[in-house]
């Protein structure tokens, strides 16, 4: 299995998905909103309790950085799903005969 490479992410970004946490929505349903894992989320969201969340020396990232980063955790996604939906059609079909 590949590693999915690593993400970065704008300050402005990461409070925005904590200020969804915030408004009422499951940091769950708010990473799967946002295309971020969710335990990247709760650590945002651990952060900013601290008062960490936007601290200095964050890399400044391009927003095509950024949509290129959540790109490609798509990518790995759907390759994951993709694998997971061939081994389930090769057993069901195993199973039929």
């Amino acid at each position: 299995m590949k590693k999915i490479p690593k993400q970065e992410y704008t300050a402005e970004f990461r409070e925005l998905a904590v200020k969804r946490v915030k408004d009422g929505l499951t940091p769950g349903a708010a990473a799967k909103e946002l295309g971020v894992n969710h335990q990247t989320l709760r650590n945002w969201i651990k952060a900013a309790a601290a008062g960490k969340l936007g601290g200095a020396g964050n890399k400044v990232v391009t927003p095509e950085q950024m949509e290129l980063s959540r790109l490609r955790a798509e990518n790995v996604r759907l390759k994951r799903e993709c694998e997971i939906l061939k081994k389930a059609t090769a057993y069901f079909a195993r199973e039929t005969l």
